[in-house]
């Protein structure tokens, strides 16, 4: 089949394909915990960087839905980002029926957007976009899943609501999230309350003031990261 015929799906493949790099997709496996028992167990990386999956993705812009679907669920990790990195484009450049339709599409594969990258980049624009004027009950059962990634979802969604000075579904959330068992929800529910801290430093303090002796200390490092030093250091020692 001449290339110019071919569906866009397989010359998306392709072209990851072709761009491969199997030293940087060792370093990507152990970057992303991909052992035995790990939070990233099984995943498959071809070893692209990013901003090179963005140019592809920029390219491939108009995919349409359901070969997208295909990327989600492939067992390589760059065909499921790139996937859910269109998903994204597509979402900011829909109506808002369009924009429902992607958010639904993006809930339904929650269990495929299983690592934290494919997470953190997009939660925020697609589930925390589509939930800025609309009631986010879904983050709250997102936040008690039992699946490690929903509940990230759960957190980072709320990055939006955040940039908007709203801050009170992050603040729920991670009173949620205080008990969680993983490093990676101490990571993200400390990372945005640091956000919420640069907009509102006495919210968040308040919000520490209350909770910071239960905190795992992963979260509260994160949340005290842009503190001055003598306040950051009462906050460790206590």
């Amino acid at each position: 089949m001449a290339r110019k015929n071919m569906p866009k799906l397989i010359k998306i493949k392709s072209e990851l394909k072709k761009l491969a790099n199997p030293k940087q997709a060792k370093i990507l496996m152990q970057f992303f915990k991909i052992g035995k028992g790990e939070y990233g167990e099984g995943d498959i990386f071809l070893g692209i960087k990013v901003p090179v999956q963005r140019q592809v993705v920029k390219k491939y812009q108009d995919l349409p839905l359901k070969d997208v679907q295909q990327l989600l669920n492939s067992k390589i990790h760059e065909h499921r980002l790139v996937g859910v990195l269109i998903l994204v484009r597509q979402f900011m450049k829909g109506d808002e029926k369009q924009r429902g339709v992607i958010y639904k599409i993006y809930l339904k594969n929650t269990r495929r957007i299983n690592n934290w990258d494919l997470v953190d980049l997009s939660a925020p624009n697609i589930v925390g976009t589509y939930l800025l004027d609309k009631p986010r009950k879904i983050l709250y059962q997102l936040a008690k899943s039992k699946n490690l990634w929903e509940r990230r979802i759960g957190i980072m969604a709320t990055f939006i609501f955040i940039r908007n000075n709203d801050f009170k579904d992050t603040l729920a959330i991670s009173k949620i999230l205080l008990n969680d068992p993983h490093d990676l929800i101490h990571k993200a529910v400390g990372w945005m309350l640091r956000e919420l801290g640069k907009r509102d430093q006495v919210i968040e303090e308040k919000f520490l003031k209350e909770h910071f002796q239960k905190m795992p200390r992963t979260m509260l490092r994160y949340a005290i990261e842009k503190f001055p030093e003598k306040k950051r250091q009462g906050y460790l020692r206590k």
